[in-house]
């Protein structure tokens, strides 16, 4: 049996893998390495054999060929950690540690796909309503003018929330056009919530903490 199993696959069928490793008493080293919430991590951690040491893991990147290197965060035992480290070793799988527990990197790989794959998506609507009222061209022109690199500038953040009270009924006037256009809508509705939640810091100027533990339902730290 292989000391090292790595499983990578569809976020669905995650725990029906780790199942099946742990029904065969497993007893190596198991590397969760799909897209998967951190509960579900936890879950799948809890349930493995006592004899399997678990590590969470995420990969970053586009596949490694044409001198492209992807980035394998682990999280857990360092010894482990260690030991797939090695099976990497002088490859363009760049492991890395997260610096957190069992958790941490399938958290970061959700934090990278909320941002990441959801642009995508937005990017699928805006040019469909654009094509649907012939501005596609335009369009470009403004995309061109962007900034392309926001997710990498958190300090820009405070300013969106001291804006959004006049940006979230922006977003509510982009969902009914977006229906009106037979469109899907709930990811500007989404928006629209987001944005709501920053409506307290109108015209001020709150720092980065205070803006982040603003979107949390229930703010971190309140009764």
């Amino acid at each position: 049996m292989s000391d090292i199993v790595l499983s990578i696959c569809p976020p669905h069928a995650s725990e029906q893998v780790a199942d099946a490793v742990a029904g065969h008493g497993f007893a190596g080293i198991y590397v969760e390495a799909n897209a998967i919430s951190p509960e579900r991590m936890q879950r799948i951690a809890g349930r493995m054999p006592t004899s399997c040491t678990v590590l969470d893991g995420m990969l970053s990147g586009p596949p490694p060929r044409d001198g492209r290197t992807v980035r394998f965060y682990l999280a857990g035992d360092a010894g482990a950690r260690e030991s797939v480290k090695a099976v990497f070793a002088d490859t363009r799988v760049l492991t890395r540690a997260t610096g957190g527990g069992i958790g941490s990197a399938s958290a970061l790989k959700l934090a990278i796909s909320s941002y990441q794959k959801v642009s995508r998506a937005l990017a699928g609507v805006a040019h469909a309503l654009a094509a649907d009222h012939g501005v596609e061209d335009l369009l470009l022109a403004e995309a061109g003018a962007m900034n392309k690199d926001i997710l990498d500038d958190p300090g820009y953040l405070p300013g969106v929330a001291a804006r959004a009270w006049r940006w979230g009924p922006e977003m509510a006037e982009v969902a009914d056009t977006l229906r009106a256009a037979g469109l899907p809508a709930e990811l500007a509705e989404a928006a629209a919530l987001v944005y709501s939640r920053w409506d307290r810091h109108k015209d001020q100027s709150p720092d980065l903490d205070t803006v982040l533990n603003t979107l949390h339902h229930r703010p971190k730290g309140s009764a």
